[in-house]
C-alpha cells in the first residue's frame, strides 16, 4: 500500500509551479516548437507588416545549468532559414539567452518557428522558451508573444 501512495504522489512532487494555472514536468532534455511571425497581415489588400522576432530561452532552474544545443529558425513552408547555435551554449541557472530575426528580413513569414533543442547533467525545471514580436510603422505598434511547445523529449533516460 506504500508503494502504490508513494508512486501516485510521485507526479505531484515533480510539478512546479510557473505561474497560476500552469506547472512545468522536471526533465532533462527536450526538443521544443517555437511559434513566430516575421510579419502579419493588415488591412483590406493584407498588406505585410514587418516584425523584429526575438527568440527567448530562459533556464528557470535555480540551482542546475542547463545547454541549448540547437536554434533553427524555419520559414512557413517548413525550409531551413538559420541555425543560430554551431556549438552548445551554457546557461547558468536563471540565465537567459536571445537570438534575434530583424525586422528587414522578410524571411519566415507568417508561419514561421523555431525549433530548439536543450539538455541537462541533471534532472531540471523546463526552460521557458517563447518568440517575442514586435513592430512599428508611423504611429503604429504591434507586439505579442509565442510560448515554445514541447515535441520531443530528448535525454529522459
Amino acid at each position: 500500500m506504500i508503494r502504490v501512495l508513494s508512486s501516485s504522489f510521485l507526479p505531484v512532487v515533480l510539478c512546479l509551479s510557473l505561474y497560476a494555472g500552469e506547472t512545468s514536468e522536471l526533465s532533462r532534455g527536450q526538443k521544443v516548437y517555437v511559434p513566430a511571425y516575421s510579419h502579419i497581415y493588415s488591412g483590406a489588400n493584407a498588406k505585410p507588416f514587418l516584425l523584429t522576432v526575438t527568440l527567448s530561452i530562459r533556464n528557470i532552474d535555480p540551482n542546475e545549468r542547463i545547454r541549448v544545443t540547437r536554434a533553427d529558425y524555419y520559414e512557413t513552408q517548413g525550409r531551413l532559414v538559420k541555425q543560430f547555435i554551431d556549438k552548445p551554449i551554457n546557461m547558468n541557472p536563471l540565465g537567459t539567452t536571445r537570438f534575434v530575426v530583424p525586422e528587414q528580413s522578410e524571411a519566415g513569414g507568417s508561419g514561421a518557428n523555431f525549433i530548439v533543442e536543450w539538455e541537462s547533467d541533471s534532472t531540471v525545471n523546463q526552460p521557458i522558451v517563447e518568440s517575442i514580436m514586435i513592430g512599428t510603422k508611423s504611429s503604429q505598434g504591434v507586439s505579442f508573444t509565442s510560448r515554445g511547445q514541447a515535441i520531443l523529449p530528448t535525454g529522459n533516460d
